[in-house]
């Protein structure tokens, strides 16, 4: 493997984690400044952009290189993570491989904070799912119960509800979702609950039995409970961190985004 590049940005990256992007042959990697420009990338990233070259994507965003529609949900995804301070993790997305056919993918993006505690971006991988064991009846089954959970996670979800959700028996269900989320079905509604709950907390004034409930929790101390346990702080403090890295951000204007446009790819 060559040199990595030297790549313009403040970001904290270590050269040596970069570099180890570049092995991985089935994820894409990219890490980002908060104007939305690349200011790293690893090579399966470049490959599915029309880019000829890692130096024709740093400086770049997700609008110079991808058509309108996949831009567009990419940065809404960044935002919502720089909003919240909070993490994405396994997105299932589809995404359009190499020559142009679609293939699922497991987004995870991470908040970046240099060493003064302030925020400078974002790093994010998708994993492509192709060559696991997953085949697309079980891929298209969790795409289903993600979005089923997502629009029913105020009513109680049993293991035997999931799996009428994605269309199989309860046995067959643990195991896709094992095999797809690493997580059991009951994790994922967790999950599901929690990540409900942040934007909730960092997206409004709404009291936090409401949280609660909008969540999908039973009340307001199992809420605060599992939340804690979960997040490591309760309901109420990560409100009052959120707000307060809210106004750090505010006092700190990201640069302005480059205009120049290229070639857009079908692709993240």
């Amino acid at each position: 493997m060559g040199p990595v590049p030297d790549n313009p940005t403040d970001l904290p990256l270590s050269p040596v984690m970069v570099a180890l992007m570049d092995e991985l042959a089935q994820t894409m990697f990219c890490a980002k400044d908060l104007a939305g420009r690349y200011v790293a990338v690893n090579r399966v990233f470049v490959m599915r952009t029309s880019a000829r070259s890692r130096r024709d994507v740093l400086g770049r965003t997700a609008a110079d290189l991808f058509v309108p529609q996949l831009a567009e949900r990419y940065a809404q995804q960044d935002a919502e993570v720089l909003r919240t301070g909070r993490p994405l993790r396994n997105e299932l997305e589809l995404i359009r491989r190499l020559g142009g056919t679609p293939g699922w993918f497991l987004t995870s993006k991470l908040p970046v904070h240099d060493d003064a505690g302030r925020l400078c971006g974002i790093v994010s991988v998708s994993q492509d799912l192709h060559e696991s064991d997953a085949d697309d009846a079980t891929m298209d089954s969790m795409a289903r119960l993600v979005a089923a959970v997502e629009e029913r996670l105020t009513e109680p979800l049993a293991a035997a509800d999931l799996a009428v959700l994605a269309g199989c028996s309860v046995d067959v269900l643990d195991r896709r979702v094992r095999r797809v989320f690493s997580l059991t079905p009951r994790q994922l509604v967790l999950r599901a609950r929690v990540d409900r709950a942040t934007a909730l907390l960092t997206g409004g004034d709404l009291p936090l039995a409401d949280v609660a409930a909008a969540a999908g929790f039973y009340d307001q101390p199992s809420f605060t409970r599992t939340f804690a346990r979960l997040t490591g702080e309760t309901p109420a403090s990560y409100r009052r961190r959120a707000r307060a890295r809210s106004r750090w951000d505010a006092r700190t204007p990201a640069a302005a985004a480059p205009t120049s446009r290229r070639g857009r790819a079908p692709g993240r």
